[in-house]
């Protein structure tokens, strides 16, 4: 047996996220599917990190194993010709037995995509979130300082979610405005809790309208209560940046 690691892009719009439904449409299944149909076998793919509905990636990875002779480096061609063109393998290699895409992730990177106007912007709607034209990208900015390094992100998950430990480390956070007015959000750390991502975002685009202060940030992580933290942004502004390992 061959162990087989890709890396895949998706659009999250029209799937219920990564893991496998009951009801409804993963887009795991829909690998698992086209790799039957590429090598005639039944496999478990598993995935690096599981995205909610809406959510999309750039560089989600996941691995299988397989009795297959296909060329390891163009399983991702093999692969695509029975996806459809919101889903596609961007590359294919053979790793080593103790390779794992969840457990052997050393850093993911997220990006967090919005736009501040008064009116919807078509064009950017596919993966950005509208927000009021008074953001202020100066004050937000403040309040990036305070996600860095290691914390207690209990007030920053969703109410209910169920770990050992609701301690992470963030490596890298950075508000930057593209060429087009799109403001990306990107932050790498060792773990994320569901909906991390979107409730910072939250908190941050609050502190840019005004509605919290930064230096309030210290406080709402003492306080451990989700209630305290910013909203949780839409899933459609999301998107699972890349994963890397040593």
């Amino acid at each position: 047996m061959r162990k087989i690691k890709l890396t895949i892009s998706y659009v999250g719009k029209n799937y219920n996220g990564w893991q496998k439904q009951k009801n409804g449409m993963g887009i795991q299944t829909i690998l698992e599917d086209a790799i039957k149909k590429a090598t005639g076998e039944d496999v478990e793919l598993f995935g690096a990190g599981r995205t909610d509905a809406g959510v999309h990636a750039l560089g989600q990875v996941a691995h299988f194993e397989t009795n297959s002779k296909i060329d390891a480096q163009k399983f991702y061609y093999a692969i695509n010709q029975f996806l459809p063109d919101d889903i596609k393998v961007l590359s294919s290699c053979e790793v080593g037995k103790d390779f794992h895409s969840r457990f052997s992730a050393k850093k993911k990177t997220y990006v967090y995509k919005f736009y501040a106007s008064e009116v919807i912007l078509p064009l950017c709607e596919f993966d950005a979130v509208k927000v009021n034209s008074k953001f202020s990208f100066n004050s937000a900015k403040k309040a990036i300082k305070y996600f860095k390094g290691t914390h207690n992100f209990k007030a920053f998950c969703s109410s209910g979610t169920n770990v050992k430990t609701t301690t992470r480390t963030i490596y890298d956070i950075k508000l930057k405005q593209d060429e087009k007015g799109i403001y990306n959000l990107f932050i790498s750390g060792n773990g994320f809790l569901y909906n991390m991502v979107r409730i910072i975002a939250g908190t941050i685009v609050e502190v840019g309208l005004g509605i919290k202060e930064a230096k309030s940030i210290k406080d709402i992580f003492a306080s451990e209560k989700r209630d305290n933290a910013g909203r949780t942004m839409p899933a459609n502004g999301l998107t699972l940046f890349k994963i890397e390992y040593e």
